[in-house]
């Protein structure tokens, strides 16, 4: 299979030589990873109408039945219609802590660290950022350090990933306007940890610095350069990483995740998918774009837009892309994302669209009602939005020749954070068992 022109193009607009996409994506993911294996358990779900809900929400009117052993790969099976389900890719289970997208995020990050001989990482979250915990927990398993800025006051009780990055990591609470210019505050504290000895480096250099010394290496023709070697020795190394992880070399983990599940016994490559995802920063959501465009799959990635404007995630998908094509194509290609039929991502409003971080009445009882009767716990403030995204698509769209697929991005310890800021919401699940 071919990369599609839509995707590689000469960068002078004149067709470039042929590049075949499995050798490409074998050399770029090539590499070390975080994650032992990109795989990750795949459920379906089915949907189905509750007879006799009178509840006006409309997951209420909805019942769900999980078969955790779906037969993906049988083309005979996907031939026969489906009725209305839909399948998730359950990347919640990757790790009890480092989960969901921010371990993708993470995926191809982490060796960096190692080769780099870093000993400090900063990086930056709100309150309850599971990004932050994730950082922290990964640098502690690596006998690293990690120092983390969150925004806004100390919680009066620790909890969920608050807890987790104060257990694992070293916390400091930033007012708000400090928070608010995130690159000067990273780069303060950087320079604080490394001394007046020490390095600081940000992780889109050092991704720079790996990518010229493998092209050193090459014109050299010096088999096993490692990067490392062409580090200096300091007595303090420090990372920046951006908030969320949001740089070019988190899309790789995407990369890698979308080249698993297009493997003839999952979905393929074939097959029409309509491949569902809550967006925050948006990154998952261009990696998965990239990807699904890289191995011209039939995919459609469709991102729930839930903590920013249309126009800042397109922002958002042109920076990503260009800091992806710079670092990691060949030099004599570019993206040409207007080339691409209805964009790499398709954004879409969230079902009931709120303020971010806001919870809505009742929807804590969806999340306990779709927890009990399938075992997949979502939260109210990313993932059930891609929970009523792809089970709307799976009832209205039902007739149609396309597979609906949702991922699931983790952040089900976000779910104590909110316990401390809706008590009301918690208590109507005890009320619930009453009744």
């Amino acid at each position: 299979m071919r990369v599609q022109r839509s995707l590689l193009s000469s960068s002078q607009g004149i067709p470039g030589p042929e590049v075949n996409s499995y050798e490409y994506a074998h050399k770029l993911l090539n590499r070390k990873w975080g994650l032992p294996s990109p795989a990750s358990p795949i459920h379906q779900i089915t949907v189905s109408s509750v007879k006799g809900s009178c509840r006006e929400q409309g997951l209420f009117k909805l019942s769900f039945l999980n078969n955790t052993c779906p037969n993906l790969g049988s083309e005979l099976l996907w031939k026969e219609k489906q009725g209305s389900s839909f399948y998730v890719v359950r990347d919640d289970l990757l790790h009890p802590l480092v989960n969901g997208n921010k371990a993708r995020k993470l995926d191809a990050l982490l060796p960096l660290l190692d080769d780099h001989k870093v000993t400090d990482v900063v990086t930056c979250g709100g309150c309850q950022s599971a990004h932050t915990a994730a950082v922290a927990v990964s640098c502690a398993e690596r006998g690293l350090r990690s120092h983390l800025l969150l925004r806004g006051e100390q919680p009066e009780i620790l909890t969920g990933y608050n807890l987790v990055s104060t257990m694992y990591g070293n916390v400091e609470y930033i007012p708000r306007s400090r928070y608010a210019n995130r690159e000067e505050m990273l780069k303060m504290q950087a320079d604080l940890v490394a001394g007046k000895e020490g390095r600081v480096l940000w992780c889109k250099d050092v991704v720079e610095e790996a990518r010229l010394i493998n092209q050193s290496a090459e014109t050299m023709n010096i088999a096993g350069l490692d990067a490392s070697s062409c580090c200096k020795t300091s007595p303090r190394k420090v990372m920046i990483v951006n908030e969320g992880a949001g740089d070019a070399i988190a899309l790789l983990g995407m990369i890698r995740l979308v080249q698993y599940l297009s493997q003839d016994h999952l979905l393929g490559k074939k097959r029409p998918v309509k491949f569902i995802v809550d967006a925050g920063t948006g990154t998952t959501a261009v990696g998965l774009g990239l990807a699904a465009m890289f191995f011209g799959l039939p995919w459609q990635i469709k991102a729930v837009m839930l903590a920013d404007t249309l126009d800042n995630y397109k922002r958002q998908v042109e920076r990503l892309a260009s800091e992806f094509t710079r670092q990691f194509l060949p030099p004599i290609f570019h993206i040409k994302l207007n080339e691409v039929d209805g964009g790499l991502v398709n954004w879409i409003e969230r079902r009931h669209p709120r303020k971010f971080g806001k919870v809505l009445e009742g929807e804590m009882e969806i999340c306990r009602k779709i927890a009990q009767e399938t075992g997949v716990l979502v939260d109210p403030v990313y993932t059930l939005a891609g929970w009523e995204a792809a089970a709307g698509i799976a009832v209205e769209e039902e007739a149609e020749d396309s597979t609906v697929v949702m991922l699931h991005t983790g952040g089900t310890l976000g779910v104590f954070g909110l316990a401390q800021r809706y008590k009301s919401q918690f208590s109507k699940l005890k009320d619930s068992d009453r009744t």
